[in-house]
């Protein structure tokens, strides 16, 4: 299982320590996504190298494949990708959200045409990406299949709507999000009673985070935490920001929800986002985050620094020799030049889309730490605006 101990507060912003099977965690902490059991481009040892305690695994994909009982069979999700960290799982919800084209139950997609699944009580049947056969995730399942890959921490089932959907639909779907939930902790307990009769072979002890969704509407948030504290459940997400709303209106909201959440209890926001999105969090009082963002980013050539962001294909690097960040102590800022990193990229070389993934990765996980620090210093609101000043309006990337 895992424990969540609070070390420093500073206003809303709180420095923690997660205690997991497979490691300490401080937070706040930024999770590298490793959509198919692996951080693209990179391996294992480059992450623990970047000082990453912690990784996301997604449940969808890797149940279509590999498949959750063929991981299972050898050895569990760390021994599949000889990863010693701990691990997290998302549940499968928000890629219902994003094959259905944010529409939901209606069998309808975002414009009119057909979705790729049908939403009901019992839970989502959807067509499989890779060669369209038929899929059913219930909230059971989706817990059975996180169970199989052995994460430290698992993720409620839940429907994940655009933010400007109507409230009629927030209602809605925070209903039945609602209801999966009690239904995904009943299965998460049968499934850690097994586990605890079979003893130490029957893998890592997991531990469920209840999700709370409800959109823009304040009173939903404030229902939907309420009704997911009442569960006393390990940990606790807020869901369903950055889908679709201005980046103003996710900070106020997370502002107004994270400090309603339990003290006592890790603070999940999920999806998010841009280093500003993660400052803004850390101020509300958000422990973790994950994004793709600075792994997809790097792959297109747009890397972030302390002044800003930097677009390395641009013909203005051609002959530049200096590093992507003068502040910056990563590998690909102590080796290489900007000018070569251009080079790369503009060659399709695989390198250049590894040494930029290593930048942005160490500037996020940088980015916590020297906000955890702040925290512990009482100066976090200093080092937030002065981040946010460093940054704008930042070097042209044109």
């Amino acid at each position: 299982m895992i424990r969540f101990s609070l070390l420093a507060e500073d206003g809303a912003a709180r420095r923690g320590r997660l205690e997991t099977p497979h490691g300490a965690i401080e937070t706040p902490v930024f999770m590298p996504v490793g959509t198919a059991a692996t951080v693209k481009t990179l391996a294992p040892a480059d992450l623990e190298a970047l000082g990453a305690g912690i990784v996301l695994g997604n449940t969808y994909h890797l149940y279509l494949r590999p498949g959750h009982e063929r991981v299972r069979r050898l050895g569990g999700l760390h021994r599949f990708m000889s990863w010693g960290g701990a691990l997290l799982t998302d549940s499968g919800g928000f890629q219902v959200y994003s094959l259905g084209a944010g529409k939901g139950g209606d069998g309808e997609g975002k414009g009119g045409g057909p979705s790729l699944v049908k939403m009901s009580e019992e839970g989502v049947e959807f067509r499989s990406h890779l060669d369209g056969s038929r899929h059913l995730f219930t909230p059971e399942r989706a817990v059975e299949i996180q169970e199989a890959l052995g994460a430290d921490v698992v993720m409620a089932f839940d429907e994940c709507p655009p933010a400007l959907a109507d409230r009629a639909y927030h209602e809605r779907s925070l209903a039945r999000t609602q209801r999966w939930l009690l239904r995904c902790r009943a299965a998460w307990r049968e499934a850690e009673a097994v586990k605890a009769g079979q003893g130490p072979a029957a893998g890592t002890p997991c531990a469920l985070f209840g999700i709370a969704q409800g959109g823009l509407f304040p009173d939903l948030r404030a229902l939907a935490i309420e009704e997911a504290a009442a569960l006393d459940l390990p940990g606790y997400a807020l869901g369903g920001y950055a889908v679709g709303e201005a980046p103003e209106q996710m900070w106020e909201g997370v502002a107004r929800d994270a400090p309603r959440m339990p003290l006592e209890k890790p603070r999940y926001l999920m999806g998010v986002g841009t280093p500003e999105d993660l400052l803004a969090g850390v101020a509300a009082g958000i422990d973790m985050f994950d994004c793709v963002l600075p792994t997809r980013c790097a792959r297109n050539g747009l890397l972030f620094t302390s002044q800003g962001k930097l677009v390395i294909r641009n013909a203005r690097f051609a002959d530049d020799e200096g590093p992507i960040d003068p502040a910056c102590a990563c590998y690909a800022c102590r080796t290489f030049s900007r000018a070569y990193l251009r080079h790369l990229f503009k060659c399709g070389e695989i390198l250049g889309l590894r040494l930029n993934t290593l930048h942005n990765l160490h500037f996020y996980l940088s980015l916590m730490r020297e906000a955890r620090e702040a925290i512990s210093r009482g100066e976090y609101a200093r080092f937030h605006a002065g981040r946010l000043a460093d940054w704008s309006p930042g070097p042209d990337a044109g």
